[in-house]
């Protein structure tokens, strides 16, 4: 590695100063707002979805740091990186808190949440996961296909897949379908993100499970995306599409079913 000339590291840091100045303020702003939060519960799901909107912002600038670093000084910087994804990680948590982590269950379980939030226009909260998506996205992006987090980013990814389906107004998700509704564009782009999402968590962590840890929870992990995709695929009436994911899902089931049985006999084995 080339040797850094101190002209070279000055004038970096003069560069980043101003990106580390907004780092600190948002972070001082987040400790602020969660110091509301216990305040005020009335509107904690709110102002945590302004959280969100924070933590979008935190880890965009240290993205921008670690881009500095690489153009200005020939160097990625992994603390920069990784503190963007501990910000992205707050992020989903945050959307967590707000309309739950649930992957697979009925609206009932959770409508509850989405009814504090009931306020919320479609646009704004297809712009607000949108918005993560594409902060995530930026973030695998820098850290190349070569970093070790390779396969954390699939845990990361599949939590934000379920708060996306999880954040949409389900209840009235047909009739924005139709094109007469006010909320048409903004509903019809959130429901195709949100079968992207599920049916892609659904890959990678079977791509985890066999390329990477060979986890049977990994598998089921999976399975379970599967069958959320599958709910939302009913919900819709889309039945060609529901049909087509059974037969993944059957596909996978059984795929799975016999990974057990060959782990029990390779342990009974060695008993």
């Amino acid at each position: 590695m080339a040797k850094i000339s101190a002209d070279d590291k000055n004038r970096y840091f003069n560069r980043i100063k101003p990106y580390r100045e907004t780092i600190k303020s948002l972070l001082k702003k987040e400790q602020i707002i969660l110091a509301e939060i216990k305040k005020d519960s009335a509107n904690a799901s709110f102002m945590r979805l302004g959280l969100i909107d924070e933590m979008i912002n935190l880890a965009s600038n240290y993205i921008v740091l670690s881009c500095m670093s690489q153009s200005m000084i020939n160097l990625k910087n992994e603390e920069a990186l990784n503190d963007g994804r501990k910000s992205l990680y707050k992020a989903v948590i945050y959307l967590e808190e707000v309309v739950s982590s649930y992957i697979d269950a009925p609206y009932s379980d959770y409508e509850d949440k989405l009814a504090v939030i009931a306020s919320l226009d479609a646009s704004h909260r297809y712009n607000l996961v949108r918005r993560l998506g594409l902060c995530i996205d930026l973030l695998k992006n820098a850290y190349g296909d070569n970093t070790k987090w390779r396969w954390a980013f699939v845990e990361l990814e599949g939590r934000f897949a379920a708060g996306v389906k999880n954040i949409i107004d389900l209840k009235n998700a047909v009739t924005n379908t139709d094109p007469r509704s006010p909320n048409y564009e903004p509903a019809m782009r959130h429901l195709l993100l949100i079968k992207k999402l599920l049916m892609q968590a659904a890959d990678r962590y079977r791509q985890k499970y066999e390329l990477s840890t060979n986890h049977i929870d990994d598998f089921r992990m999976g399975i379970h995306f599967l069958s959320a995709l599958r709910r939302l695929h009913t919900i819709l009436s889309e039945r060609r599409e529901v049909e087509s994911v059974k037969k993944k899902h059957d596909i996978w089931s059984a795929k799975l079913e016999a990974d057990i049985k060959k782990i029990e006999a390779a342990s009974k084995k060695i008993l």
